[in-house]
């Protein structure tokens, strides 16, 4: 009989491991690499708000914290690092959205358009185009954040001029329709309180703004809300450049 060696153990294959060990950690880079990307952007874009606030305020004589202010109650949003503004949203006849980027919202816009909507909210300060677009050579003009702020500076000082008081004209920026100007003013105020010099990317978002589910929408109002005259007549149909 022929007796058959045994065997012996192999050894384990470290190679094989190894280069496994290798593939996962290559794929989890390529996964957190884009993921970090979108956290810089993010962060980066959520601090234009205010930096347009701050510069349009030197410009147009208006308390920086009174725009700061206005650019949360339009498009604030709690996040790990505060209660912060947001560039790139949209309120499309009534419907708010925040987009990731200024593409993503601008080709909502253009597409919006091109469907035949007029009257929709654009940016930092949600300007109207329906009733402010004639005052902007673009879209791309109104949802960056410096023209954005300057033309709500520059309106939100008339307005001053007109009440003698920063939280009636932030009321009157929203709506002259009474009730809906002082339940803005009253948000505005909330907002406003938190605020703090020197800690402008890290307002804590306040009472009753814990979990804002889209940009600001008057509940029951019909018409879209900031920079929407009340009783004016648009100043004739608007054609501005798309891009």
């Amino acid at each position: 009989m022929t007796c058959q060696k045994k065997p012996e153990p192999r050894a384990p294959h470290w190679g094989r491991a190894r280069a496994t060990i290798a593939l996962v950690a290559v794929i989890s880079c390529a996964v957190a690499l884009p993921n970090d990307a979108r956290a810089a952007t993010a962060s980066r874009d959520a601090g234009l708000c205010d930096r347009a606030a701050i510069a349009a305020a030197r410009r147009e004589n208006v308390p920086a914290e009174v725009l700061m202010a206005i650019t949360r109650t339009e498009t604030g949003r709690a996040r790990p690092s505060g209660f912060q503004p947001w560039p790139w949203t949209v309120n499309m006849e009534g419907i708010g959205s925040w987009f990731d980027s200024k593409k993503q919202a601008r080709d909502h816009v253009t597409a919006q358009i091109r469907r035949g909507a007029k009257s929709f909210d654009i940016g930092c300060f949600q300007i109207n185009y329906r009733w402010h677009g004639h005052a902007f050579s673009s879209i791309a003009e109104m949802f960056d954040p410096v023209h954005n702020a300057v033309y709500a500076a520059r309106f939100l000082r008339e307005l001053f001029e007109e009440h003698g008081d920063w939280h009636r004209a932030a009321g009157a920026y929203h709506s002259r329709t009474p009730a809906l100007a002082n339940a803005y003013a009253q948000r505005f105020g909330r907002v406003y309180a938190n605020l703090s010099t020197g800690a402008h990317d890290a307002v804590p978002a306040p009472r009753g703004l814990l979990d804002p589910v889209r940009p600001l929408v008057e509940a029951g109002e019909h018409r879209p809300g900031s920079l929407v005259p009340l009783g004016s007549t648009p100043p004739g149909a608007v054609f501005i450049a798309l891009n």
